[in-house]
């Protein structure tokens, strides 16, 4: 994951303004610290830090076409460049970057050809032959973008908001999906499947096709130059992530030249549920697991330059950040450069326990749009921003383009929680992978539930933080939060904590209308306390609201089988497993 700054229009081409712009350029440098680069046209500055991670010897960035008049900077993976390449046999291509097909696509089809990328990536664009210019957002944010303006015009591009914060008049997050071009003078959206629109499908699931649509998302993004690994917390997730890679690993060019067993990382307290189900992942996949210890004096001394490189103060984002941005150091010590994850499953599937509660799937649908429109707030500034702050990047095949396109478009009936017919949440995931004669992981295991990041990194992890922030932010301050934080006023004394670190950092007013808001409730949503009154006193915004459904959801699994035919067999890690004695037929699975 590279860092771009871009200043357009500045109305200053002078020597100092070059200076400056190198000075905030250096912000990013903990995103790409393996080189960096600056182009200048006029008034016109496009700079880059490069983590090189393709083509690490000639990729190096800004990137130009032929004759050197289409300029421009990216922070991104392409992973369909090769067939782009064959689409522009009379290019010629200066490196081997990825990257590299971006300023030939729109030499050769204009603004429309952002549609045809696909991977993750922010982009700037300079034509200087019109003196024009385009900037794109990949289509769910994976990447992380800001838009600035500053009082002489000009307008500023950055990977994170500390490259322009300090020099804008005002400036907010770059929509996901969305363009902006000079030539029409505004944002347009270049993202529209046919969810969007949060119609109802109706596509019976076909537990193939899911299968096949996920392993083809995870093997693109096995495309590196350089040594990488996988997260595996041991959740369904990670896990089939590590299965999948562990898999293809050999297939792969990776393999050729840093071995064809996979790495793969894990963190936690001592004890903690993710590092027992992580190593027993690994075990049974033959990794080289690497485990990661942390103690909440750690996680809590961490918290300011979490904060920092993570550019929020939402609770929960900030309570799962921790752990991430201390493994990724780790990891990151070890040579390792990239690695994959698994983020994007709970938005698409319903995995949040409070979807147990939803009442149709009508509601249900919806709410996943929702959850996977508002990702680049949460998830996916998590997991960009922790892992970029030490100089690693972060892949996610959940949010594969076409992946969410077979998965938004089944029925959502398939997807609905239904305890009497064994339906756990993520059914439909777990039982597209769940193949009897060459299984992806141990039925516990693909069946195990969900355990909140924050948590399942050890259950004292987010009791400390509270406490901490108990004694730092008293009753008084409290009383006065409205008339001192008038924006997202915070409502607990650890969100009171958080937010004035961040705006230590970041005191600008556009800087706080880039968090999302609005009063704390069960699971982050609103959407949880309509599903279920009982939730709308609980002011922890995490996933513990519905800790009611995480200890009871299968309790009457527990005295008797169930209608397809599953059998809960054993508790472990006091939640129920189940294993699967019989299918229903018309969902046997063949490899």
């Amino acid at each position: 994951m590279c860092g771009i700054l871009a200043v357009l229009g500045c109305s200053d081409d002078s020597q100092a303004k070059r200076v400056r712009v190198l000075e905030l350029s250096r912000r990013l440098k903990h995103r790409g610290p393996d080189w960096s680069g600056l182009y200048q046209h006029g008034d016109n500055f496009l700079s880059h830090q490069r983590l090189a991670v393709i083509d690490p010897a000639s990729g190096d960035q800004p990137l130009y076409n032929e004759d050197k008049s289409i300029v421009v900077t990216v922070n991104g993976e392409i992973y369909n460049h090769e067939a782009l390449r064959n689409r522009l046999p009379n290019h010629k291509f200066r490196t081997g970057s990825d990257c590299d097909v971006i300023a030939h696509l729109y030499e050769e089809f204009g603004e429309d050809f952002v549609d045809m990328l696909d991977g993750m990536f922010s982009f700037v664009l300079l034509d200087t032959r019109d003196n024009s210019f385009l900037v794109a957002r990949d289509a769910i944010g994976i990447t992380s973008l800001y838009i600035g303006w500053g009082l002489d015009g000009s307008i500023w591009i950055s990977s994170e908001m500390k490259g322009l914060n300090d020099d804008c008049e005002h400036f907010e997050c770059f929509p996901p999906g969305h363009l902006y071009s000079s030539k029409n003078g505004g944002f347009r959206r270049w993202y529209n499947p046919s969810w969007f629109s949060e119609a109802v499908p109706s596509t019976p699931y076909d537990p193939i096709v899911l299968r096949r649509a996920f392993e083809n998302a995870v093997v693109k993004r096995l495309m590196t130059d350089v040594p990488f690994g996988v997260l595996l917390s041991g959740g369904l997730d990670s896990s089939l992530v590590a299965s999948i890679t562990a898999r293809h690993l050999a297939e792969t060019k990776a393999a050729k030249q840093w071995g064809a067993q996979l790495h793969s990382f894990c963190v936690g307290l001592e004890g903690s549920p993710d590092l027992k189900a992580g190593k027993e992942v690994a075990d049974y996949l033959g990794t080289v697991h690497h485990e990661f210890h942390f103690t909440v004096q750690d996680g809590i001394d961490a918290i300011e330059d979490v904060i920092y490189h993570v550019e929020t103060y939402d609770v929960t984002t900030i309570r799962a950040s921790t752990p991430m941005f201390l493994m990724s150091r780790k990891i990151k010590s070890l040579g390792v450069k990239m690695v994959i994850s698994g983020e994007g499953s709970d938005e698409i599937f319903g995995g949040y326990l409070y979807f147990h509660k939803a009442p149709n799937k009508e509601e249900f649908h919806r709410e996943t749009c929702h959850k996977i429109k508002a990702l680049h707030q949460y998830d996916c500034l998590r997991a960009n921003k922790s892992t970029s702050a030490w100089g690693l990047e972060a892949r996610v095949p959940f949010l594969d383009k076409e992946f969410i396109n077979v998965a938004m478009a089944i029925d959502p009936e398939w997807k609905m929680i239904k305890r009497d017919q064994g339906r756990i949440e993520k059914w439909v995931l777990r039982r597209a992978f769940d193949d009897e004669d060459h299984p992806y992981l141990p039925k516990h295991i693909l069946y195990r539930q969900k355990e909140q990041f924050s948590d399942g990194v050890g259950y004292s992890w987010i009791d400390g933080l509270k406490a901490h922030a108990a004694s730092h932010v008293t009753d008084k301050m409290m009383r006065n939060a409205k008339n001192i934080f008038l924006h997202n006023t915070p409502t607990t004394k650890e969100a009171y904590y958080y937010r004035m670190i961040f705006e230590r950092f970041f005191p600008q007013n556009s800087a706080k209308l880039t968090v999302p808001g609005g009063p704390s409730v069960a699971c982050s949503t609103a959407k949880a306390v309509e599903w279920d009154a009982s939730w709308s006193n609980n002011l922890d915004p995490s996933g513990r609201a519905a800790l009611g459904v995480h200890a009871s959801a299968y309790e009457a699994q527990l005295s008797a089988p169930l209608a397809n035919g599953n059998v809960p067999v054993k508790i472990f890690n006091n939640v129920p497993r189940m294993v699967e004695v019989g299918a229903p037929a018309s969902l046997t699975i063949r490899s």
